[in-house]
């Protein structure tokens, strides 16, 4: 839970790094550059780390080669929306949306994941989260 709970600070870094790097040379080109940075990072570790597996990439479901493109989607979003509302606010939004998202997932068990069952209880922590997102933006 400590590793999950430094990841989410590292993105809140990130994001406002990200989002300062936009400003400065544009959308689309900080996230270009936050990526290849971020390819050239994972590049280096998975050759003295890595399984030496990478080729089998290739055989995988197409599907599940997705993650990058939604990855990009995600960095692009963050560059773009930092520097109009905040990292606070935007995070806060993209909590909610994973939440959202991901207790779909969990609902009906996609991806191969473990089913586990929306109720009343994820109803009330996302409503929850919903009425902190209102609080966020709240002027």
């Amino acid at each position: 839970m400590l590793l999950a709970l430094t990841a989410g600070m590292a993105v809140s870094v990130q994001a406002g790094v990200n989002g300062g790097l936009g400003k400065r040379v544009g959308v689309l080109e900080g996230a270009f550059v936050s990526f290849l940075i971020g390819t050239i990072v994972l590049f280096l570790v998975q050759l003295f780390f890595g399984k030496g597996e990478l080729l089998a990439m290739f055989s995988v479901p197409k599907w599940q080669l997705i993650g990058g493109i939604l990855g990009a989607f995600y960095v692009f979003v963050m560059v773009l929306i930092v520097p109009k509302v905040g990292v606070a606010n935007s995070l806060a939004a993209v909590i909610a949306g994973q939440l959202v998202m991901s207790s779909i997932i969990d609902h009906f068990g996609l991806f191969g994941g473990q089913r586990i069952p929306f109720d009343m209880t994820r109803l009330a922590a996302i409503a929850c989260l919903f009425l902190a997102l209102w609080l966020f933006f709240r002027k």
